[in-house]
């Protein structure tokens, strides 16, 4: 380990992030009775440019209006490119109250987007004197923004996570995919004649993974545009939860359900890892490093690998699985 130690997460449910326009206020009432654990109230890519004032005004609204239980409030602004986004901040702030827990910031691609987000809140903040700062989470959506991660995620001390934007993404790649998430028909091995297909994503959400561990902050598989194909969904998350995403987005209702599923560790999972401490501290008490479990090795590596399944099933003990 080093001198420096790994900083914890925030401890709070985030295995599915509820995605809806602000434009389409009927539905805000069935996302916040809904299962997910985070709502994002979108005022970006999902509202047209003509409709962006209105759906603005919609969410602060909503903000007061709705019952959000205990979920994490969370409203996407605009891009930093556009003419909206200064306005998108200012009115959430001085008008929405503090139920609003956080602004999700897109298309970041330095730390000094997040510098001119962070100052103009700031300033709002200190104006209406704002009982609660606001948290920020944050889009990768570009080249640059993969390139400069590990800086843009030290970039401010509101930030709490970061979401991968596959399909930004892939523009701003060049990436030769209209998919949005999962793999892509091209992207495959040869192997006796057989096509295996790999994950065109895996190395980006290695690269957020790392850089939030890193940082102290909740790394997020984003959305699968394909909302008619659960077990593709499945399998997308299957993936990112092995790489040690936390949570992925839901851009349909019935993509909560799936990611509650697979971003809640199993009963029998939690049976497995509880065993593994057991065994580690029955090897402790004998004075040994490391023991043997069901045929095979477990050391001091091994507690910390079942203390995160144990307090992820003890985070969403109060928490359903499924919608």
């Amino acid at each position: 380990m080093s001198f420096r130690l790994q900083p914890p997460a925030p401890a709070r449910p985030n295995r599915c992030q509820l995605f809806g326009p602000g434009s389409r206020p009927a539905l805000f009432e069935k996302m916040a009775a809904s299962q997910a654990d985070v709502i994002n109230l979108d005022l970006e890519d999902s509202v047209a440019p003509d409709d962006k004032a209105q759906a603005r005004q919609n969410v602060i609204e909503a903000i007061g209006d709705c019952d959000w239980g205990t979920k994490t409030l969370s409203a996407r602004i605009n891009g930093l490119d556009t003419p909206w986004w200064y306005r998108d901040v200012v009115d959430l702030l001085e008008q929405s109250g503090d139920r609003l827990d956080q602004i999700m910031i897109p298309k970041v691609g330095c730390a000094a987007d997040l510098y001119a987000v962070d100052a103009l809140v700031t300033a709002v903040e200190r104006a209406r004197s704002r009982a609660r700062p606001i948290g920020f989470e944050i889009i990768i959506e570009s080249a640059a923004g993969i390139a400069n991660v590990h800086e843009i995620a030290a970039g401010s001390p509101r930030l709490s996570a970061i979401s991968l934007g596959a399909a930004d993404f892939a523009a701003s790649m060049g990436m030769q995919t209209t998919g949005i998430g999962g793999t892509q028909e091209n992207y495959y091995m040869l192997r006796d004649g057989a096509r295996y297909w790999s994950d065109p994503w895996h190395w980006a959400q290695t690269a957020i993974v790392a850089a939030c561990r890193s940082h102290g902050l909740l790394p997020v598989d984003g959305p699968f545009g394909d909302f008619s194909d659960d077990e593709a969904y499945r399998a997308q998350a299957r993936r990112s939860a092995t790489l040690g995403m936390i949570g992925k987005w839901a851009i349909h209702p019935r993509q909560v359900a799936l990611a509650n599923e697979v971003f809640t560790p199993s009963a029998e999972a939690v049976a497995e890892a509880r065993e593994i401490l057991a065994a580690m501290q029955a090897a402790k008490d004998r004075g040994e490093g490391a023991t043997v479990y069901k045929g095979r090795l477990v050391d001091i590596a091994s507690i910390k690998q079942a203390e995160v399944i144990v307090r992820q099933a003890e985070l969403f003990a109060l928490r359903p699985a499924a919608q």
